[in-house]
């Protein structure tokens, strides 16, 4: 793992027996998984939670996921998910690395861009942008 200092926050997933596919590593659609549990913890350390968006009428959107598969968690592995965040205009694009805890071997890459809606209707982010000023590139 290299490069740490350039991400914003990281968390730790265990891999769990159920997301595995036939031949025993994570099915590929858990990754997503991984990859928004991440972005929602992120957001709790922000101190702007899904519910409190709610409450204000906000609903950030991802808009579109690329994902480059690198290589492969197994059962009992440690996924260490990492992401940093840009705003391009009224997009706010995560970029999310998982790597495997015991090996350090990059399993994923990942750019996630998402949109918030209010009330439904698209917005420019402005509230969403103010709780990640601490972290926008």
């Amino acid at each position: 793992m290299t490069e740490d200092n350039k991400y914003h926050f990281t968390i730790e997933i265990g891999v769990r027996d159920y997301e595995l596919d036939s031949e025993g590593i994570v099915n590929n659609a858990v990754y997503q998984h991984y990859l928004e549990h991440a972005r929602h913890q992120f957001l709790c350390k922000v101190g702007y939670s899904f519910a409190q968006m709610e409450a204000e009428g906000l609903t950030p959107v991802v808009s579109r996921v690329e994902i480059n598969y690198k290589s492969s968690l197994r059962s009992g592995d440690v996924a260490v998910c990492r992401l940093w965040i840009e705003r391009k205009g009224i997009r706010f694009v995560f970029h999310q690395d998982i790597y495997n805890k015991a090996t350090g071997a990059l399993a994923v890459q990942a750019i996630v861009t998402s949109v918030v809606v209010k009330n439904g209707w698209p917005t420019r982010g402005e509230q969403l942008a103010e709780f990640f000023k601490d972290y926008l590139s």
